[in-house]
């Protein structure tokens, strides 16, 4: 007799059909369709021949270039920052330009900037400190902003020029043709501010011994066009960051002769700047591999400061190709020390400068910190290209420029330590070095998004921090360390895909967000040597040229091979948030029933006497299992209903413990959601009595509640 097998708690097909016959009908809405496994296509542009549906760049992709040459005078007496720049802009896109558009930072700082309005405080509801209120409320502005002496082109003709808070329209005397270049001057001037009172990411940092210059969106620089945006010439609110394009620079800088700096790009004229011993040292940092070589010791510096500069300048020069800006810092409390890092090919320096206050911390940390950075972060994207990469004693700050970035953290009074300061100075390094690669070089448009270079960054940051330490206190990468922010109310949340002057809570979703969602990418979705590859593949693409989240969405489906359109709709464009869990856990019991088609087993939530386990109508069941649900000769079965209560879908990572002691462990894909977007109902049979259920036991998925996350046996 053939025998037949019937589940009667989970049914995969239906056992009966519905006729066709007429029915009573009643008109009902249809749904939507908004499913989160639907594909993207709704959200992300269409490819063209710019921009791939891989997430490459297409055949005609183009981009700009803007070179300059710059002569800078800072006066120190004054904080005074005189400038003249040449630029050449290349037009290589297929459109003809009208007009160009040029960034004016530091007309945020003018008395009436609109920013100071905008930006007003309501009153504060804490206690405040009296600087906070005096600078706040009592203060006189600060009276900075450009002072544009003339904008002419290359036969010192004036240009038709208009300001518009911090961009500039200039108008070439003619339309620019695809291919050609054109070339205009501009002289400007505007007084340095100390970025302790204005709160600001460039200026100086006032000190007894000399002021510490950080001199960063110091110039006129060009705006972005491109194939997305036209001109990107969003106003600059001072958190966005920058939207740059690429070009070659040639700098002039010209200081008290008693000031120690460093800059983006190659040091020109070294041999005349440093003495005999101090480019010998130079000269021997480029071949020492294992620790730095003090350039300019601290007795030196004592000795500079002590005499003065008497009123002389010097003029250091700086060479960068293929870089999107420029900066530099200065000061004559500096000393500096280098080393070299091999990175494939390439030996780039490692670099730092820093006063007596950084102490030990930075003389034993920063330039080691640099090279480890430079190493994991090529081992992760790609081989360094660039010269160097210094990392400048600031205080107070964390800033990030091409081959240079000005980083906060001071040794104690006594110039000790303590390992609370290494770890944080250690960690800062590591993410403003890091940005050497994110966005200096995969160079995203930060005015529209933030999280496209600080999160990028943040997430390789934290993985260089662990081959640092394996213990290192790193913030942003497990999933449970996002979990409060997802906890806030929905109206004190904006999606990550949001323009950044506009988030909410930016620590959170310009960097922590979508710093820790790749990591869970990696570690519990995709595996970390497919994502490793995936995320190299857009690192390589995108190298020197200008990625939008489309192309990294894109590239990490096609490199990886997996369709991740569910995790990055639900994580990338919504709020919602994780909660899964344990709904109801039956125990069910196998009954073998006879039927006019033959016998069948039946599993009933009521135990019986009799017992079947020895039955061939069982064992035919159990043979057809095939999936890691039941053990190879279950004894005890059990229904278990899964519920999905937050919007967002995750994998189902479920732990069943026995009542031996033992442990089983099954991982759902995210998938298993597709049919069930709110509960979802699962068989097990195994040879052990169930003790209790674990949902995502490790804490791999950002559960905002884990209240519903266990079962136990009553």
């Amino acid at each position: 007799m053939r025998k037949f097998i019937l589940i009667t708690v989970l049914s995969a097909l239906p056992i009966f059909t519905i006729s066709q016959e007429k029915i009573d009908y009643q008109t009902t809405k249809g749904h939507k369709g908004e499913s989160p496994f639907n594909q993207m296509y709704d959200l992300l542009p269409t490819p063209n021949q710019y921009r791939t549906a891989s997430g490459a760049p297409g055949p005609a992709y183009y981009q700009q270039q803007a070179d300059y040459e710059m002569n800078l005078i800072l006066d120190a007496e004054k904080d005074i920052l005189n400038g003249e720049e040449i630029i050449t802009y290349t037009n290589n896109s297929p459109d003809v330009l009208e007009y160009l558009w040029v960034q004016l930072d530091q007309n945020t700082r003018k008395k009436d900037a609109p920013i100071h309005n905008v930006n007003q405080v309501s009153t504060p509801k804490n206690p405040v400190d009296a600087n906070y209120f005096a600078q706040t409320f009592m203060k006189e502005k600060f009276d900075g902003g450009y002072k544009i002496h003339f904008v002419k082109d290359a036969n010192d003709k004036d240009l038709i020029h208009y300001i518009n808070e911090t961009m500039m329209r200039v108008i070439p005397p003619k339309p620019l043709q695809p291919k050609e270049k054109f070339t205009f001057k501009i002289k400007w001037s505007y007084n340095i501010p100390n970025y302790f009172e204005v709160g600001d990411r460039n200026g100086f940092e006032p000190n007894e011994k000399g002021k510490v210059y950080a001199m960063a969106q110091f110039y006129p620089r060009m705006c972005v066009y491109n194939d997305v945006e036209g001109w990107q010439n969003m106003p600059y609110w001072q958190r966005s960051e920058y939207a740059l394009p690429f070009g070659n620079f040639k700098v002039n800088i010209t200081v008290p002769s008693d000031h120690v700096m460093n800059a983006t790009g190659k040091f020109a004229n070294a041999q005349e700047i440093l003495t005999k011993e101090q480019f010998q040292r130079y000269q021997k940092a480029r071949t020492s591999f294992d620790n730095p070589v003090m350039i300019i010791t601290e007795e030196e510096t004592n000795k500079r400061m002590n005499e003065g500069s008497g009123g002389k300048t010097k003029t250091w020069k700086y060479e960068a190709e293929n870089v999107r800006d420029f900066a530099f810092a200065s000061s004559r409390t500096y000393m500096w020390d280098a080393m070299a890092v091999k990175i494939g090919e390439f030996t780039p320096m490692a670099e730092s400068v820093y006063p007596k206050e950084g102490g030990n911390l930075w003389k034993e940390y920063s330039t080691k910190a640099v090279a480890h950075t430079l190493k994991w972060y090529s081992h992760f994207t790609f081989d360094y290209p660039y010269p160097k990469a210094v990392s400048a004693s600031v205080q107070r700050q964390g800033m990030e420029y091409p081959m240079i970035a000005f980083n906060g953290g001071r040794a104690k009074a006594d110039g000790t330590h303590d390992e609370n300061q290494m770890y944080g100075l250690v960690s800062l390094i590591i993410h403003e070095v890091g940005h050497n690669f994110f966005p200096m070089i995969v160079n995203s448009d930060e005015r529209q998004w933030t999280w496209m270079d600080e999160s990028l960054n943040s997430y390789i940051q934290n993985i260089t921090e662990l081959e640092w330490s394996k213990d290192f206190p790193s913030r942003r990468y497990k999933a449970e360390q996002i979990v409060n922010y997802m906890q806030l109310p929905q109206d004190q949340m904006m999606p990550i895909m949001t323009q950044g002057d506009l988030y909410k809570q930016f620590g959170d979703e310009g960097y922590s967000k979508s710093a820790v969602g790749l990591a869970i990418l990696r570690n519990t979705i995709v595996g970390k040597e497919n994502f490793d590859y995936a995320f190299k593949t857009y690192a390589q693409r995108w190298m020197f040229k200008h990625p939008t989240p489309a192309d990294f969405f894109r590239t990490l489906d096609d490199a990886s091979g997996n369709d991740l359109d569910w995790f990055i709709r639900g994580w990338f464009y919504t709020t919602e948030v994780v909660d899964l869990g344990v709904r109801n856990v039956s125990q069910l019991y196998p009954k073998e029933v006879e039927t006019k088609d033959g016998n069948r087993i039946e599993f009933t939530t009521k135990s019986n006497s009799k017992d079947i386990y020895n039955s061939s109508v069982l064992k035919e069941f159990l043979a057809q299992q095939t999936t890691n649900e039941f053990t190879k000769s279950p004894k005890y079965f059990y229904e278990v209903e899964f519920e999905k209560v937050g919007g967002m879908v995750m994998p189902l990572l479920v732990t069943f413990n026995f009542e031996d002691g033992s442990s089983q462990e099954i991982r759902y894909q995210a998938e298993v959601w597709r049919f069930a977007p709110e509960s979802l109902k699962k068989m097990y049979g195994f040879d052990k009595v169930l003790k209790s259920i674990e949902v995502d036991k490790k804490l791999e998925t950002a559960d905002v509640n884990l209240k519903n996350n266990v079962w136990k046996k009553n």
